[in-house]
């Protein structure tokens, strides 16, 4: 169990524009991600240190994001003004995930220009939309060099999540202890009482700490 990569949904103005901004303040360049068909989303990355990525997400006038909770949490998000909608935790095992939660976890898919196709299993966006403190968990299939940290060396890091919740309460969700995916990322647990989930997240880069 590791931390994997942090979702913002991009704002009013949309991808491109809501990509820069992010981009622009960690001194990097996103590379284009791509089409979810599944779930009626597209994306933008940025890779980070140590084998994590930022995602920028956008939903698409698309059936599919009506019916997946992914475009559904997107699309909520975003209506709301676009911001952090998430983090990721990547699993060896989606099983135990999935007896605990009583569903199976779902397909995703991400092809490139070149027709190599990025392929994993997800589970959890469904308690990430009731409690948006929480994870949602992942297990990557395929090619494991086209994870999208590799589009490019990074030196960026992601060194602090402040999270509206409680550490109880994701420990809770994980089966495990909150701070075991996180390794080497701090979190700050503010405001265990009000409205849940990601309020920030710090980066370590080349001109300094940034705060998004």
């Amino acid at each position: 169990m590791r931390m994997d990569h942090v979702s913002y949904a991009c704002e009013h103005d949309g991808l491109a524009a809501t990509t820069e901004r992010i981009s622009s303040a960690l001194g990097v360049e996103a590379v284009k991600g791509g089409v979810h068909p599944r779930f009626g989303t597209r994306n933008m990355i940025i890779p980070l240190a140590g084998h994590k990525y930022l995602e920028v997400v956008e939903v698409l006038d698309h059936p599919a994001s009506d019916k997946a909770p992914f475009g559904q949490a997107v699309r909520a998000r975003s209506a709301a003004g676009g911001g952090w909608m998430g983090w990721c935790v990547e699993v060896d095992d989606l099983a135990p995930f999935e007896e605990r939660l009583g569903r199976s976890a779902v397909n995703g898919n991400r092809k490139f220009p070149d027709g190599r196709e990025l392929v994993w299993k997800q589970i959890g966006i469904l308690g990430l939309i009731a409690d948006p403190q929480v994870p949602y968990m992942l297990k990557w299939e395929g090619d494991p060099s086209l994870h999208p940290s590799n589009a490019y060396d990074s030196n960026v890091k992601m060194s602090c999540l402040t999270i509206a919740g409680s550490a109880a309460r994701v420990t809770e969700w994980l089966g495990e202890p909150v701070e075991k995916p996180l390794e080497d990322v701090a979190v700050e647990w503010v405001a265990p009482h009000g409205t849940p989930g990601i309020l920030s997240v710090t980066f370590e880069t080349a001109n300094g700490a940034v705060t998004i």
